[in-house]
């Protein structure tokens, strides 16, 4: 019997500037996803919330999708790939919003390895990279730089469950 244990995240040898990373799979933003965001964040402007609103006060003449969960999706999309084992989140650099999303609007994301340094730890490394959420249509809709520290591979701390030494399968 083989297990295989899921990836999540990478350690510092991993990142290589210029690589990117194709996350999947995308996520449909639903008129509900962004009315519960916006409750949950106090985000109140009738914008996200207010269709009469937004169809004659708007520019774009409907509801559009609070850029924090867009910009939220984007960001936990790249987690499996790029944070998931990270030490920390040490910095998001820029943040853009570079074309509205839509209710029913479906986006996806992918992350560039822009530089990838060891600390003067020497257990860990310093990570930048840029991710940029792409609609259905292949437009850009946002897109940030950040920084993170991730382990070595062999400083990572060992993945647990708190039933190891236990066979569940016996």
């Amino acid at each position: 019997m083989t297990v295989h244990e899921r990836p999540f995240g990478r350690h510092l040898e991993d990142f290589v500037p210029g690589d990117v990373y194709r996350h999947w799979p995308g996520k449909t933003i639903t008129e509900y996803d962004d009315h519960l965001f916006c409750l949950i964040t106090m985000n109140h402007h009738p914008l996200h919330t207010d269709a009469w609103y937004a169809e004659r006060s708007s520019p774009q003449g409907r509801n559009v999708v609070v850029g924090n969960l867009v910009y939220s999706v984007v960001l936990g999309m790249s987690v499996p790939d790029v944070s998931g084992a990270a030490v920390a989140n040490l910095e998001v650099e820029t943040l853009k919003h570079t074309h509205p999303t839509f209710h029913g609007d479906t986006i996806y994301a992918e992350t560039r390895v822009l530089e990838a340094r060891e600390t003067s730890k020497g257990d860990r490394g310093i990570v930048t990279v840029e991710t940029k959420g792409i609609n259905q249509d292949a437009q850009e809709v946002c897109s940030f730089r950040r920084r993170l520290m991730v382990w070595k591979r062999a400083s990572a701390p060992e993945r647990r469950r708190p039933y190891d030494g236990t066979d569940i399968w016996a």
